[in-house]
């Protein structure tokens, strides 16, 4: 366990580290890797790990083995050249284990001209880092890896084994987080160092993706009254999914979900309908995601939606006879929570504490994370801790605080040297 002087060794360590912390995240912003295109990153990615000593362990996982949750990570044809990569520093024994997780994968920059920087340019402004995937998760792996970098520095050996997991993948479900833990990873604690403004996140969200499919009757539009529009059918059953969020959000008593404005949405992101903008449209299809907190399941979810759908259906003799098709796709997202006061929390917030000097807050998330695979499946303590803001993830000019960054670093390189130390 470090002593109080090991503690500021450490800090003092990560701070003079600045300047590489700075050059591993340029390098990895540097090299797109939207969902699906992960190889080339992972290629960067091992090599950064085997400067920090760890042992590598790169490996496409196995849809066969992924196939039975294939409802909570969606389904693959293949994952070739989609490797994980876990980097192994190996303790020298009775400690605490620990899996420090990121995803390796972005998603699209879209339309480069709404970006006031290269989106892949990585650039530095006033302490900011710009580029896709600088907070949405690089900067979390970065964080990582000088963690272990400054503890080496200083000449600390942990006594448990820390895993370095950058899985692919998490963007559309998870896959690459939950074939680790297929692989036989496992640990006495679990961080992952997605956004969260150095808030520790003990609760997320989960959400459902569905699709509506809606029949009409195609007209000329000049006699329009005598088809049946399928985009006015939809009319009343969005109203009556608005309905639903409401209705569920004031039912969720969940305390960390309190302050939320919408505690679990419901989105349609999707429409797709008509074929020529001189007949009624035939049919409509719709695409949406729903929410759901922890304590809450999909199945529960599911009933939910199906119910305010049909309730629209029996006031509408056309929906009677041409019911719409409802599909569950993709991969779906349970909720999951670890207890605030577990010792991974507790430690976790004590050394965030002696960084930036705050009681961090513990939060919960109305977004669906890997953090479940790990709690669910896994069966490990897990929580979200890391550098930036979620609210720039997914926009033009991503960004992420350098000096966060390092806070990041800080606290993780002082969390691992307690928690590998206690047996």
């Amino acid at each position: 366990m470090p002593t109080s002087n090991h503690r500021e060794q450490i800090i003092a360590a990560v701070d003079a580290l600045a300047g590489e912390t700075a050059d591993r995240l340029q390098e990895l912003v540097r090299i797109p890797s939207v969902t699906g295109q992960e190889y080339d990153v992972q290629q960067a990615v091992s090599r950064q790990m085997a400067t920090v000593g760890l042992t590598i362990d790169q490996w496409e996982p196995d849809v066969a083995q992924l196939e039975p949750y294939f409802e909570d990570v969606g389904v693959f044809e293949s994952l070739v050249g989609r490797p994980n990569v876990v980097g192994t520093l190996t303790g020298s024994g009775g400690g605490r284990s620990l899996i420090l997780c990121a995803h390796i994968d972005t998603v699209e920059a879209g339309d480069h001209s709404q970006w006031s920087v290269d989106p892949f340019g990585a650039e530095i402004r006033d302490g900011l880092m710009y580029g896709r995937g600088t907070c949405d998760m690089k900067a979390g792996l970065v964080a990582e890896l000088i963690a272990l970098r400054a503890l080496q520095d200083v000449g600390i050996r942990l006594r448990g084994n820390v895993y370095v997991e950058s899985v692919i993948s998490e963007e559309d479900g998870g896959a690459g987080a939950l074939a680790t833990i297929l692989r036989g990873y496992r640990a006495d604690g679990v961080i992952i160092t997605e956004p969260t403004q150095l808030s520790v996140i003990t609760a997320h969200g989960g959400s459902l993706v569905f699709r509506i499919t809606i029949s009409g009757r195609a007209a000329h539009a000049c006699v329009r009254n005598e088809g049946v529009s399928a985009i006015e059918k939809f009319i009343p059953i969005h109203a009556a999914l608005l309905d639903l969020e409401m209705e569920h959000h004031r039912a969720i008593t969940h305390p960390l979900f309190a302050d939320f404005i919408n505690r679990a949405p419901i989105n349609i992101g999707v429409i797709r309908g008509g074929n020529w903008a001189s007949s009624v449209p035939e049919s409509i299809v719709i695409e949406g995601r729903a929410g759901l907190v922890p304590g809450e399941t999909l199945d529960e979810t599911r009933t939910a939606l199906l119910a305010a759908i049909a309730g629209v259906v029996g006031d509408d003799p056309w929906l009677q006879d041409h019911p719409p098709v409802v599909e569950w796709f993709s991969g779906q997202f349970t909720a999951s929570e670890t207890p605030i006061d577990s010792p991974l929390v507790q430690e976790l917030a004590h050394a965030i504490t002696h960084v930036t000097g705050m009681t961090p807050p513990c939060e919960g998330v109305t977004y669906g994370a890997d953090m479940r695979h790990y709690v669910n499946v896994g069966q490990m303590p897990c929580v979200m801790f890391g550098a930036g803001n979620v609210d720039r993830a997914h926009r033009p000019d991503e960004f992420v605080p350098m000096d966060q960054v390092q806070q990041v670093a800080k606290a993780l390189a002082l969390f691992a040297a307690e928690w590998c130390a206690t047996p």
